[in-house]
């Protein structure tokens, strides 16, 4: 999907104006009741553990419990859908991640146009991705992983989270850069992926810090580099991929969404307690145990930045010949 720079003008001019719109007397008495958190990712991975640990501090924030639902399912499109459908009253949110920006390309045919039908509410976190194998694997390092690979083409096997989930364009990225031809092995969600990882039925994973750090701190796996153009506080003795392939970047994110004609109160009551959630030290201190930072920001701010990853990865989806009718 082409997405002119008209088109991402008027994203983020839309989003911008969001909290000036009129408010309803209805929406101030918000939240009163549950509210429901919509994970388009498989349980179990870092996505997860975030939406989990924001959904609590939210709950403790506004008075009412915050339910963590999990809809996977078609590269996150089947729990996007829903959240497009629901009531826009604000009783409904998505968990938004890298997903929402590549599936405009890699998908022919959608039943939604997400910048079109999702207002962004407020980012949470970014997290480099690491790329990692079993210790038991050849390769101590990248140059000796691209090494293995151009001399073994077509026989490594790369895994991912799900075609045209986050690890899946950052591996396609670091194929496309190195040079290399590597099987791509999807899963439906991070920790599938990592149980076969450290099966050895798959050679390496580009994975979210915070679903992969234990295993790398107990000697499971080897993490060979970080994806992030500045090394992880959390991993500081793993190098980033731009220092051997310059201009490398990939990263985890997540944010939070709702339907599109949720009340601008609505959104920007969510907005101003995900910030004061992301202030807290104890939070700040649970995302940097996962090898995350703290990522806040506006309505606005969030719809630039979905427009910027739009653009970003319709290079990469058209180089991996991936595309999903």
């Amino acid at each position: 999907m082409k997405l002119p720079r008209r088109q991402f003008l008027q994203f983020a001019a839309g989003a911008a104006l969001l909290p000036a719109l009129p408010r309803t007397a209805k929406a101030q008495a918000y939240p009163n009741r549950p509210v429901h958190m919509i994970v388009p990712f498989a349980p179990g991975g870092g996505t997860d553990i975030i939406a989990r640990l924001l959904g609590q501090s939210l709950q403790e924030r506004l008075g009412q419990p915050f339910i963590i639902e999990s809809r996977p399912g078609a590269g996150t499109n089947i729990g996007t859908e829903f959240v497009v459908r629901a009531a826009a009253d604000g009783y409904t949110l998505l968990l938004v991640g890298p997903p929402a920006a590549i599936n405009a390309t890699l998908y022919e045919k959608l039943s939604f146009n997400f910048m079109r039908d999702i207002a962004p509410v407020g980012t949470i976190m970014r997290s480099p991705f690491v790329m990692e194998v079993k210790t038991s694997f050849p390769a101590m390092t990248i140059p000796e992983f691209i090494t293995h690979a151009k001399a073994n083409p077509g026989k490594l096997s790369m895994a991912s989270a799900g075609i045209g989930s986050g690890p899946h364009v950052a591996g396609e990225l670091f194929k496309m850069m190195a040079g290399i031809d590597m099987v791509h092995v999807p899963y439906r969600g991070s920790a599938p992926a990592l149980t076969d990882l450290i099966g050895g039925h798959v050679h390496a994973y580009i994975d979210g810090i915070p679903s992969s750090i234990d295993h790398i701190g107990a000697g499971t796996l080897r993490a060979l580099a970080v994806t992030t153009a500045m090394r992880s506080e959390a991993l500081p003795d793993v190098p980033t991929m731009g220092e051997f392939l310059p201009n490398y970047e990939a990263s985890l994110w997540l944010g939070v969404g709702a339907p599109k004609t949720t009340p601008a109160e609505v959104i920007e009551t969510l907005n101003m307690q995900i910030n004061a959630t992301l202030a807290a030290p104890s939070f700040q201190a649970r995302l940097a145990d996962l090898g995350a930072t703290v990522f806040p920001g506006s309505p606005a701010d969030f719809a630039a930045h979905i427009a910027r990853e739009t653009i970003k990865w319709q290079e990469v989806v058209k180089f991996s010949g991936v595309r999903v009718r």
